[in-house]
């Protein structure tokens, strides 16, 4: 078994959302000699500038038309004509992270040479940090949309939980808040401005859709699906009124009439 490191460039193919979408990617493999077996970690050119993706090898040299079309997932068409004439690797995601101390910069100073372009073969040093490093560099909220253990196990690409995967995922989560930003959707609050260095990139991320109204195929929309909010109104967004969730724009007439009375 081989360990190695490519790059994916967003602005040429969104492959968070296939691998949101999908449990596997079919990759170009290009000149790397790669086997069935084979770890696969995935750095993701700007913005992000950092490894997201553990993936395995199933399969190599596949050929059109014997691999997934996902001509949606390209930002230009001529590209993905142009990717389909070489051969292909098959990726089946393992795990997906937002790690800062995955960044580029840390990469570099625990044995990688310089930013992943081609392929790279990783050498212990490097794997042993990267491994370490593996998980989710924030803190996790634990208490919104509990599922029924007895029927509601998701089966996602990362590992069958609990609790609302789509709101845990720390990808949809960084491209919520790269879409979003920081301000809490309801009152406004910002952490950095409130507590400095300390409240930065802390926030809770909301999921629109109640849980038990979607299904375990359900595809989430990073934009419209998804919003940061603070701790306090993210307890109460999961606050029933007489059997019901407010909504967003409940929760802020509730905050504004109860700022007029404050005031009088």
């Amino acid at each position: 078994m081989t360990v190695w490191i490519i790059s994916a460039n967003p602005k040429i193919y969104d492959h968070a959302s296939s691998f949101e979408h999908h449990s596997f990617i079919d990759w170009g493999q290009g000149n790397g000699k790669f086997a069935v077996g084979d770890i696969i970690f995935i750095y993701t050119t700007r913005p992000a500038s950092m490894i997201q993706y553990k993936c395995v090898v199933s399969a190599t040299s596949l050929t059109y038309p014997n691999v997934r079309n996902d001509i949606a997932y390209w930002k230009d068409e001529n590209d993905y004509y142009k990717s389909i004439k070489g051969k292909f690797m098959r990726l089946v995601i393992q795990d997906q992270v937002y790690n800062p101390k995955l960044s580029l910069s840390n990469l570099m100073a625990n044995g990688l040479n310089a930013a992943p372009q081609g392929p790279v073969k990783v050498k212990h040093q490097l794997f042993e940090y990267i491994n370490s490093n593996f998980s989710d560099d924030y803190q996790i909220e634990m208490f919104p949309d509990v599922l029924d253990e007895k029927t509601d196990h998701f089966e996602g690409v990362k590992k069958q939980i609990l609790v609302n995967k789509y709101e845990r995922s720390s990808i949809a989560r960084q491209r919520c808040i790269e879409f979003h930003g920081l301000n809490c959707k309801v009152c406004k609050t910002n952490f950095v401005t409130i507590y400095g260095e300390m409240g930065a990139g802390f926030i809770h991320i909301h999921h629109l859709i109640p849980i038990h109204k979607i299904g375990k195929e359900y595809q989430v929309n990073y934009e419209k699906d998804l919003i940061p909010v603070c701790p306090n109104c993210h307890a109460m967004l999961h606050r029933k009124i007489n059997g019901t969730e407010p909504t967003i724009d409940e929760l802020k007439e509730i905050i504004k009439k109860s700022s007029a009375r404050a005031q009088v």
